[in-house]
C-alpha cells in the first residue's frame, strides 16, 4: 500500500534497503535538481564532512548511503539516493533528503515529489511519497523529508523545509565545515587567491563544471579560386608578337607553330638577290688569250 503523506506526517518503513527517488518535471527554463543527504549523529549534527553525500562525494565511507545518480523517466527526471538501513552506524540517528536547484528558485521547478521504495523491489509501487511544495518559492535549496530512527526501527517524515542560501547554506547549518573567512570572501566577489570560496570550501560543494573540451586548430588554407573551378598556375608573362607574326629568335613561338629562322634581307616579289658589284675594277683581272680560232680570215 503507497501512503500518500502530507506535510509532518510520518510512516514506518519496514524494508532492509530504501530508495529515495526525488523526481521533477524538466522543461525549458525549470532548473536541474539535485540530491543529496546529510547523516547526523548527536546533536542533529555531522560527525565529519564526510557524513554529506552529494554530487562530489557520492558515497559514504560506510557504504550505507550512496547516490545513485540521474535517470529520464516517462514522468520526468529522476535523482536517486540508496539507504541500507541495517547496516547505518548506530551513533547515526537521522538521514536527511535533500534537493538542490544548483542557485535556481524552487519556484521554477514543476512537480517536485519524493517517493521511498524497496529496493528489493524497485519496480513496484512506491511504499509512500510526498509532494514537496516550497513554502516561499526563493527557496534553493529544501529539505525534502528524513529517515530517522525509533527504537530497533526507521521511520520517514514528510519536511518541506527550505533554505534560501542553496546547498551549502543547509549543510553549513548541519556542521558542514566552511571556512568564514572564505564565505566573506565570496560575498565579496572572490578569495584572497582571485578563487570563489565555493571553489575551496571543504567539502567542495559547487556544482560540477563538465570538462573542457580541447579547442580545434584548423589550419590555414590557402584562398580558393572562385566559383569551384580548380586554381591556375600562374605563368611568366611575356610579350606576344601583334597579328599573329611569329615571335623573334629569343622568344617562344606563338599558338605552336615551328620557331622562325633568324630574319635576313629578301628579294622583292620572290626573285634572287642581285650579284653584288665591286666597288672598282680588280686590278688583276686579264682577258684571257685570244686563239688563232678567233683571228678573222
Amino acid at each position: 500500500m503507497t501512503h500518500a503523506m502530507l506535510k509532518g506526517s510520518n510512516v514506518p518503513l519496514e524494508a532492509a534497503t530504501v530508495r529515495a527517488v526525488l523526481r521533477w518535471t524538466p522543461g525549458q527554463g525549470v532548473p536541474d535538481v539535485d540530491a543529496s543527504a546529510l547523516l547526523l549523529g548527536p546533536g542533529g549534527r555531522v560527525r565529519s564532512d564526510e557524513d554529506f553525500v552529494f554530487y562530489n562525494q557520492p558515497r559514504h565511507p560506510s557504504g550505507t548511503v550512496w547516490r545513485l545518480g540521474k535517470k529520464r523517466v516517462t514522468e520526468g527526471m529522476t535523482d536517486t539516493i540508496q539507504t541500507e538501513l541495517t547496516g547505518v552506524e548506530p551513533d547515526v540517528g537521522r538521514i536527511l533528503l535533500v534537493a538542490s536547484a544548483d542557485g535556481v528558485t524552487f519556484d521554477r521547478v514543476r512537480s517536485l515529489r519524493i517517493m521511498l521504495y524497496d529496493a528489493a523491489a524497485p519496480e513496484g509501487e512506491p511504499l509512500a511519497y510526498f509532494d514537496v511544495k516550497p513554502e516561499t518559492g526563493q527557496e534553493t535549496a529544501l529539505i525534502c523529508g528524513e529517515l530517522y530512527r525509533r527504537g530497533e526501527g526507521w521511520k520517514f517524515r514528510a519536511l518541506g523545509e527550505g533554505y534560501s542560501n542553496g546547498l551549502k547554506g543547509l549543510a553549513t547549518d548541519f556542521g558542514i565545515s566552511v571556512d568564514e573567512s572564505e564565505a566573506a570572501q565570496e560575498e565579496a566577489g572572490s578569495g584572497t587567491d582571485g578563487t570563489s570560496a565555493a571553489a575551496s570550501a571543504t567539502p567542495e560543494v559547487s556544482r560540477p563544471l563538465p570538462p573542457e573540451q580541447p579547442t580545434a586548430v584548423v589550419p590555414q588554407q590557402a584562398a580558393q579560386p572562385a566559383y569551384g573551378y580548380p586554381q591556375q598556375q600562374q605563368q611568366p608573362v611575356t610579350a606576344q608578337p601583334a597579328y599573329g607574326y611569329p615571335h623573334p629568335a629569343a622568344q617562344p613561338p606563338s599558338y605552336g607553330y615551328p620557331q622562325a629562322a633568324p630574319a635576313t634581307a629578301a628579294s622583292g616579289y620572290g626573285y634572287p638577290p642581285p650579284v653584288p658589284v665591286p666597288a672598282a675594277p680588280d686590278p688583276d683581272f686579264r682577258l684571257p688569250p685570244q686563239g688563232p680560232q678567233f683571228i678573222g680570215r
